[in-house]
């Protein structure tokens, strides 16, 4: 685990900018598991996985909301978050295995707020129990495998108590970051509370390296249980944002049951700026990924709009226009195409 500078040093040659981060530092801490450590290659300062997780100066460009999805203000407990009709968000703990630097809850994690107490839970078991039209809950943070098995144990017990028919997120990069995690003991308490509304695991993928024999045997045993998987990516400069590797992503997703669900727009979140892809070359990437792969390895992909705008879907408009009593389509080929309006 890499968590300070001197272990950064010794396992890679820093660029200036990742050096100057550390004479003044963002608020999210520097944290790099073992796993994802392994997978940096010290030899290319333009890594993947260290794009992701190597702090740079640039982070401290504060152009941008702590945050640009308003859930501070659509907060009705202490850490449960009400901003869709019909699902809330729990932040079960400001922990994780390792920081992201795109994290976009950078106003909350790592900054030593820790799990989530007994108090908490009972607040927010008794809002959903009172609140029935929310009927899925996201349980994140953090990353809520963090937690440990007491304390899951508790959430879980004190949710399905509440509300039998609550489907439950379990948001985490956790098979990913530490996939020893998910041991014998964890699964038996997945197991245990895997009945009444059911259990889907979000994942979050962001580069084909990452699904390694370790991070797909951790999401193998969630599948073994009957629990979905699906996939959240996030468009990352430097990271994702070319079709091939998009398209090495996706399928490999599907091969390994894993669904690519969301392919997120980067948050407009204060500190990420270089990371961050033009919705232009977004869409690019989008219209080129189509043509490449079926439509169950084809995420959505999505926008976050700012100051609680919710969750927008991106995609090129194939429909032109109308012709007469004929509607005027492109095919992802660029070809055209009549369709009669009745």
């Amino acid at each position: 685990m890499i968590a300070n500078r001197s272990e950064l040093e010794s396992r890679l040659k820093l660029t200036e900018n990742e050096r100057k981060w550390f004479d003044s530092p963002s608020s999210l801490p520097l944290l790099i598991s073992d796993q994802f450590e392994k997978l940096i290659n010290p030899d290319d300062p333009s890594d993947p996985i260290r794009r992701q997780f190597v702090p740079d100066v640039r982070e401290n460009i504060k152009i941008r909301s702590a945050d640009p999805l308003a859930e501070v203000s659509h907060s009705v407990t202490g850490r449960l978050i009400h901003r869709y009709e019909h699902r809330a968000a729990l932040l079960t703990t400001d922990r994780c295995f390792a920081y992201c630097r795109h994290c976009f809850r950078r106003r909350f994690t790592g900054l030593d707020s820790g799990p989530i107490s007994d108090d908490e839970i009972m607040k927010a078991a008794s809002y959903l129990k009172e609140h029935r039209e929310v009927y899925e809950v996201l349980l994140t943070g953090g990353d809520m495998f963090t937690l440990s098995n007491d304390r899951l144990e508790k959430l879980f017990d004190a949710l399905k108590s509440a509300r039998e028919d609550l489907v439950l997120r379990l948001c985490t990069r956790a098979v990913a970051s530490c996939p020893s995690r998910f041991d014998d003991s964890l699964m038996s308490i997945i197991e245990k509370y895997n009945h009444g509304g059911p259990f889907l695991l979000l994942t979050q993928f962001n580069h084909p390296v990452e699904l390694n024999e370790e991070s797909i045997g951790a999401v193998r045993k969630f599948l073994s249980l009957s629990i979905p998987a699906f996939n959240q990516s996030v468009l990352l400069k430097g990271v994702n944002d070319d079709a091939d590797t998009l398209e090495e992503l996706c399928n490999k997703l599907l091969y390994n049951r894993i669904k690519p669900y969301y392919l997120f727009q980067c948050d407009l979140v204060e500190g990420t700026e270089h990371l961050r892809v033009s919705v232009e070359k977004g869409l690019e990437l989008e219209k080129e990924l189509r043509k490449r792969v079926s439509g169950l390895a084809m995420p959505q992909y999505t926008i976050d709009l700012p100051e609680g705008g919710g969750k927008v879907i991106l995609t090129t408009d194939y429909l032109e226009g109308r012709d007469g009593d004929m509607l005027v389509f492109s095919t992802p080929d660029g070809q055209k195409r009549l369709y009669p309006i009745d």
